[in-house]
C-alpha cells in the first residue's frame, strides 16, 4: 500500500521550485513580436508583446529542465544604446 504525499508532501513539492530572473528583449518584426532572453540564446515570439514574453517563460522553463542555470551578476547584463557610424 503506497502512502500519499498529502498536503504536506504538495508542500514540499511546491517549496522545491525556485525562482530566477531574466533580461527580455522585446522587437516588433513584421507581423511577430519577437522576444529574447540576453543570459541565454532563447527566443520565441508571439502577436502581442504580452503573448511573445509568455512564450519566451514557457521555453525558458523547457529549455532549463535539461541546461544549467547560468552564472550572471546579481544586478543582471547592462543594457544600453550605443551609437554607431554607418557608411554611405
Amino acid at each position: 500500500m503506497s502512502a500519499s504525499p498529502g498536503v504536506a508532501g504538495t508542500a514540499r513539492l511546491i517549496s522545491m521550485e525556485r525562482a530566477a530572473r531574466l533580461t527580455a528583449v522585446v522587437t516588433h518584426e513584421g507581423d511577430w513580436y519577437v522576444a529574447r532572453a540576453l543570459e541565454v540564446e532563447v527566443t520565441s515570439q508571439g502577436a502581442s508583446v504580452e503573448e511573445s514574453l509568455a512564450n519566451l517563460r514557457e521555453a525558458l522553463e523547457l529549455y532549463f529542465e535539461d541546461q544549467p542555470f547560468p552564472a550572471t551578476a546579481a544586478d543582471g547584463p547592462i543594457v544600453a544604446p550605443l551609437d554607431i557610424r554607418l557608411s554611405a
